[in-house]
């Protein structure tokens, strides 16, 4: 993440656009982020939440508009968007949206050490994530095809449609490794650099 960010958390994006509709307490926040699903892109729990606003205030983006008691619920403290978040708001996403990121995805960091893995044992890891994709990837077609059956614009399914596209094209991938790693110079050349050390394991 852009170190130039005072708060560099992408929840914090979540937060300032949200507050760009209206002035919201954290625990409204949560709910919106649960209610409109952003909480599959953005990773987050009640304490998280609650730090990110914190660190969102003391960075100038953020202000306590008023605080709100009621006889059922604590009292709870609104915030409202600064000029300044509003900025920050803008400035972040349009360079998250125009530029590409190195980004550090677990799968790949496994990648980079496949070659430790018997073959065998590493086409049946494959195949399990296979099973695990496919399944994934119904249940966001079928989430998808509700919300839109639902009169939901597709602009606010975007992010979905994202992920299925990323989804497909690992399937794809790992289909044509898994073809890959049964070929029989692959085994030879496997046995022959780590076969003894697995062997001895």
């Amino acid at each position: 993440m852009d170190n130039r960010r005072k708060v560099s958390n992408p929840l914090a994006l979540a937060v300032l656009a949200f507050l760009l509709m209206e002035p919201m307490h954290p625990y409204e926040l949560g709910r919106r982020l649960q209610e409109t699903d952003k909480d599959r892109s953005f990773k987050y729990n009640r304490g998280s939440l609650y730090m990110v606003v914190k660190q969102l205030a003391k960075a100038g983006f953020i202000v306590e508009r008023e605080t709100v008691r009621d006889t059922e619920r604590p009292e709870r403290t609104l915030y409202a968007l600064t000029d300044e978040g509003r900025h920050e708001l803008y400035d972040w996403l349009r360079e998250l949206v125009a530029m590409p990121a190195e980004e550090y995805p677990n799968f790949g960091a496994a990648l980079s050490l496949l070659s430790v893995l018997n073959p065998t044992e590493a086409v049946d890891l494959l195949r399990r994530r296979t099973a695990a994709l496919e399944a994934r990837t119904l249940e966001i077609r079928e989430g998808v095809r509700a919300a839109t059956d639902g009169g939901v614009a597709w602009v606010f399914l975007v992010e979905e449609e994202y992920r299925l596209a990323v989804l497909e094209a690992e399937l794809r991938f790992v289909t044509r490794l898994i073809e890959s790693l049964q070929q029989p110079d692959y085994i030879t050349t496997w046995h022959t650099v780590f076969g003894s050390q697995h062997d001895s394991d």
